[in-house]
């Protein structure tokens, strides 16, 4: 809690102190709550709580309104034995509050009450993105990793020269992955397709402060763009990774790589073709049974470019390129359909994706689309009754990426060129995973849905977009609480009162001690990433090379089922994720976009 403590105690001794001689905590979202929505705070302490908690506006120290805490049904996770909940949605005059005791005096974080609370908010991620960038990168403004790559399992001699460089490091490492690629940069072009005027123009195409008139999130689409062109330089070709978990040598600047790929430090790194079948250079193994994950959703982002370069930016030559890219990748999906895995080399983590209906769902409606073409449609309707309900939603742990992307896009970019029959059919799809996540909701006094296997962040993310579809879908509000919830839990309304995302709020708390390089060789600190968030125990004991190298500063809130830390030893719970920051973006936009 460095940072909120440090602005508190700095204006107020006594707050810190009272919170914890009393027990009891409450929690907030510390970014903030639009007037009309559902405001609901959590409070938990080892004692029952008797007694009214006041809003107060952190202006003028005026009392809004007193609330009764409401007793939780559910209990928590092994640490605290009371909880209550405090709904003040009654709210809506504009200002920046806290909550505190009647009696104790305990207090919550600052947070606000505004229409403009989530404003512009997805441009913090694209700071994190633009900070991810590999080959030219404006947060050191230096280049990097312009040897990408040596070629492995590609159709010419092994360790052949291809020009992959570009993309985006995929976390605190600097794997890069068309696997998580594709996604980000799809989930881009759609949340810039539903919300164009949340997303501003600062910066232009290689990330630096001028602007370029065009929105910041269609430069950094367009940087995922130009890699995918790059992994996709004939018909019958597509690489999928650079790098492996050779990466894994401590910590490094992006231009100074000292892993070694067999070419010496700072040099080639592999380039790995996707084959549709395993593959490994040493002891681990991929599965594989083909390509159509990656051609699908590589394909959906290049038709949705297609339309916005022609019809918004009025660019019908790059246009076209992007068109004539997702037919060809589309087509190679088609013609090896299955799933290709990441690669591993010394460890046996990777990403181990098992799904690609959806993908190739996605891609052929995003193509109709473009096209007017039949057949696109018709295929998109045989993906989507294939691909169904498949997903995470409904386990309670999964393998590592192993329903990924962890929304299926496809359904909702297929509904409006399909009768109402089977746009009833799409839109229960995504009822049915919702209502599995409400159903593990009821289990815990936050209503919190996702499993936490690794990366639980993402899940809750998406989680949240696939709310947002459905209800663009059907207007159907029902589940607008619920995710109202899941979303209040990303920014502090969690058992150790921390944001998610880097430096949002700036006055809050949020995760400082991240586990990337950056953040460990320069201690800058980068707005906007999404840590990979809380797992389950079992997870967390389980995991290699695990161990913390501060105190844990949470060690009062953790409990026997999750766990999350704001330590840079910690990669499995406090580790930036370039995918899921990009996720992220379409669900802030939906907040800030005043619609």
């Amino acid at each position: 809690m460095r940072r909120f403590l440090l602005s508190i105690l700095l204006i107020a001794p006594s707050i810190f102190a009272n919170d914890i001689s009393e027990n009891t905590y409450i929690r907030v979202n510390q970014l903030g709550y639009l007037p009309k929505e559902t405001k609901i705070a959590l409070v938990f302490s080892n004692e029952k709580v008797n007694e009214d908690f006041l809003l107060i506006s952190s202006d003028g120290q005026k009392t809004i309104t007193t609330i009764r805490p409401k007793r939780s049904k559910q209990k928590g996770w092994g640490t605290f034995e009371h909880y209550y909940t405090l709904d003040f949605t009654k709210v809506s005059l504009e200002g920046h509050y806290f909550l505190q005791g009647k009696k104790t005096k305990a207090r919550s974080q600052p947070f606000k009450i505004s229409k403009n609370a989530y404003m512009y908010k997805s441009e913090k991620l694209l700071e994190f993105m633009r900070q991810q960038r590999c080959g030219y990168n404006p947060f050191f403004d230096m280049v990097c990793h312009q040897r990408d790559g040596r070629s492995f399992y590609g159709p010419m001699p092994d360790s052949t020269f291809v020009d992959a460089s570009g993309g985006w490091h995929d976390a605190g490492d600097q794997l890069k992955y068309l696997i998580t690629g594709s996604y980000a940069t799809a989930h881009m072009l759609k949340a810039y397709e539903l919300y164009p005027n949340a997303f501003l123009d600062r910066t232009n195409a290689l990330g630096q402060p001028l602007p370029n008139d065009i929105p910041d999130v269609l430069d950094e689409a367009k940087w995922g763009l130009d890699w995918i062109l790059k992994l996709h330089p004939a018909p019958d070709q597509l690489i999928h990774q650079i790098a492996d978990d050779r990466d894994h040598r401590g910590w490094k600047m992006p231009d100074n790589d000292h892993s070694d790929y067999g070419w010496g430090s700072n040099s080639y790194r592999a380039a790995y073709f996707a084959t549709g079948a395993p593959q490994g250079l040493n002891k681990y193994k991929s599965e594989a049974t083909g390509v159509s994950n990656l051609a699908g959703r590589s394909a959906a982002a290049m038709a949705m470019a297609h339309r916005i370069w022609k019809n918004k930016l009025k660019d019908s030559l790059f246009a076209e390129i992007c068109l004539k890219t997702a037919k060809s990748l589309y087509k190679l999906g088609k013609e090896k359909e299955g799933y290709q895995q990441g690669n591993s080399y010394g460890a046996p983590y990777r990403y181990s994706e098992k799904t690609w209906a959806d993908d190739m769902e996605w891609g052929a409606a995003e193509l109709y689309k473009a096209t007017g073409d039949r057949e696109y449609l018709d295929d998109a309707k045989t993906y989507a009754l294939k691909a169904n309900t498949v997903s995470w939603m409904q386990y309670d742990s999964v393998p590592h990426y192993q329903y990924y992307p962890f929304v299926n896009m496809g359904h909702f970019a297929l509904y409006e060129h399909v009768d109402d029959e089977f746009k009833k059919v799409l839109s229960d799809y995504y009822k049915i995973g919702i209502e599995e996540n409400v159903k593990r909701g009821r289990t815990n006094p936050y209503q919190i849905g996702v499993p936490f296997i690794w990366c639980s962040n993402n899940l809750l993310t998406s989680l949240i977009t696939q709310v947002i579809l459905y209800e663009k879908m059907t207007g159907d509000g029902t589940y607008t609480e619920f995710m109202t919830l899941q979303r209040d839990w990303l920014f502090g309304r969690n058992p150790w009162g921390t944001s998610m995302f880097t430096k949002m709020p700036e006055e809050g708390e949020y995760p400082l001690d991240v586990h990337t390089s950056t953040w460990a060789m320069t201690k800058k600190e980068v707005p906007g990433g999404l840590v990979d968030g809380p797992v389950y125990n079992t997870i967390y004991e389980s995991l290699k090379g695990l161990k913390l190298d501060e105190p844990d500063e949470f060690a009062s809130f953790q409990n026997d089922f999750v766990t999350y830390h704001d330590d840079i030893g910690d990669y499995s719970t406090n580790e930036p994720t370039m995918d899921g920051t990009a996720g992220a973006i379409l669900m802030t936009a939906h907040w800030g976009s005043g619609q």
